[in-house]
């Protein structure tokens, strides 16, 4: 059964008298475990698309089933009880809270959107800090480490809650080349390990390089698949 399944979705933005079509008829399905990334210039629809995967925005027609849900029909709290339940996020500016430390950073999550018990929550913390190497740095605030660090601190985050789909805008934009590639390597590590679908929104050659399926978006629409041993038109 797909993970996703995307059908006719529009999304139109209204800006004083002028209407910007931001997506124009997407249609895409997506199966578990999957390494997934759309691709385009800016502007394309790349961010829109993933904003409404993440139930952060509504469409103006279409439908899309996430994880078994027909998510456009989610009101506010039921939204956001999903994506706590289902979804996990990392940004290309890390998004982490200053004031916390990094072990509180991954902790967060699981405060706000699950009722899980202390034990549990520290060995789930634990083990996603080992898994990202920052087990030696769970003290320390988001000053006091690179960039690369607050990166892998973010993808843990996104994990902790074991999600079946993470959405990944631009992961690796602020970070180097190693470090990028380090990233990338952790998870697909995670995707062998826990099966958790990554899709990415990106214009890095470095994800498009690693990538099992690679969605095509010019000017809204999508305009081609590419699968590892062969191209399909969308």
């Amino acid at each position: 059964m797909s993970l996703i399944i995307a059908e006719n979705i529009s999304k139109t933005y209204i800006t004083g008298e002028v209407e910007i079509e931001a997506l124009k008829s997407v249609g895409f399905e997506i199966e578990p475990a999957s390494f997934v990334s759309f691709i385009g210039p800016s502007g394309s629809g790349k961010t829109t698309l993933l904003n409404l995967i993440g139930c952060l925005d509504k469409p103006s027609s279409g439908s899309l089933n996430v994880a078994g849900t027909d998510v456009f029909r989610l009101d506010r709290r039921a939204a956001a009880a999903f994506r706590g339940n289902n979804l996990g996020f990392i940004f290309q500016d890390f998004n982490l809270m200053p004031v916390l430390t990094v072990y509180e950073n991954v902790e967060y999550p699981l405060l706000m959107v699950q009722n899980i018990p202390s034990a549990e929550r520290k060995k789930r913390i634990m083990d996603l800090l080992e898994a990202v190497e920052m087990t030696d740095q769970k003290d320390k605030y988001p000053d006091q480490i690179s960039g690369g660090q607050k990166q892998r601190v973010a993808i843990a985050r996104a994990l902790v809650t074991n999600p079946q789909l993470v959405l990944a805008d631009e992961p690796t934009a602020n970070l180097d080349h190693k470090t990028a590639y380090m990233v990338i390597d952790i998870m697909k590590k995670m995707k062998e390990d826990l099966g958790t679908t990554f899709i990415f929104s990106t214009h890095d050659e470095k994800i498009v390089g690693e990538v099992e399926i690679i969605y095509t978006l010019e000017d809204g629409q999508l305009t081609g698949r590419n699968e590892k041993g062969g191209v399909k038109d969308a």
